[in-house]
């Protein structure tokens, strides 16, 4: 399990314990089963004080028990798919009642800042973006239910994706546009990307959304000087209403989501219990050998 996430506990009295999971894919499925459920997985998992910056955490969790709030982030998982994220996020705020239940959209940076620390320390320093590559029509990276990438609409007449394994083409600022001028169209994107980029040129006005965290989200404005930022997080609805070129193929929501979120969280525990009786065994098996035993 190498896609690690930060799980943070605020006790009562303020003070703060730091975990490490190697479970980071579909982190917030483990949300599911409320704060008991969350703070039951404690014992098994690393706590070292290491904060996993930018380039690193694939997710990330906070809750803090005095204050009823509950925070988290996750690259790949449900709360990252056009189809199943207000489903989860349902599911969450359902078993977390009386909790402030809020994602996230920088990331660790925003943990760190709910403690009161420096959120700098887990951003990237003196490094610049990489570009993500654009992605043609049929490109393979784009087949399946939720593809991911990032669907960028330029005026009323071109529209363009690019891969999300990369930085998100929003933090190269207006060098973006000049790479817009060779990149392969897409016609209308139908695709269940999980983010998206609608500019205009004209009025120089940039509007953008994520459903996973991107580091510096909220400090974009200052990439583009001259020009007009929205931020809409998790709000894909205001691309629809910005381009006619966004129009993701109609997908089952409601109970339907709901019900698809339940299953993968049952097999998720499942995983659990089936690594933990691994463990159990290898731990049995190294007793043995070290007492001697056949």
């Amino acid at each position: 399990m190498g896609d690690r996430a930060n799980i943070v506990v605020v006790r009562e009295d303020g003070t703060h314990e730091l975990y490490r999971t190697g479970w980071a894919v579909d982190v917030d499925l483990d949300l599911l089963d409320g704060p008991a459920g969350l703070l039951a997985l404690l014992p098994e998992l690393r706590q070292d004080g290491w904060w996993l910056d930018d380039a690193v955490a694939q997710g990330g969790v906070l809750v803090d028990l005095g204050r009823k709030v509950l925070l988290f982030f996750a690259r790949e998982g449900p709360s990252a798919e056009l189809r199943h994220r207000g489903a989860v996020c349902e599911l969450i705020r359902a078993a977390w009642p009386g909790w402030e239940v809020r994602p996230l959209y920088d990331g660790p940076a925003e943990l760190r800042e709910h403690l009161g620390l420096d959120p700098e320390d887990v951003h990237g320093h003196g490094t610049e973006p990489t570009p993500a590559p654009f992605l043609a029509p049929g490109d393979e990276d784009l087949t399946g239910p939720d593809p991911g990438g990032v669907v960028i609409t330029v005026g009323s007449g071109r529209c363009h994706v690019v891969s999300d394994a990369f930085d998100h083409p929003v933090g190269e600022g207006v060098a973006l546009l000049d790479r817009l001028a060779d990149a392969p169209g897409h016609g209308v994107c139908r695709l269940h990307v999980g983010s998206g980029v609608h500019l205009d040129p004209e009025h120089r006005r940039l509007g953008w959304w994520s459903l996973a965290a991107t580091p510096r989200a909220y400090r974009v404005p200052e990439l583009w000087p001259g020009w007009t930022v929205e931020f809409w997080q998790d709000d894909w609805r205001r691309h629809l209403r910005s381009s006619v070129l966004f129009r993701p193929a109609p997908f089952e929501a409601g109970e339907c989501a709901r019900a698809a979120v339940l299953v993968r969280a049952g097999e998720r525990r499942d995983a659990r219990v089936r690594h933990r009786a691994l463990v159990a065994r290898l731990g049995t098996v190294q007793d043995r050998s070290r007492a001697g035993e056949p």
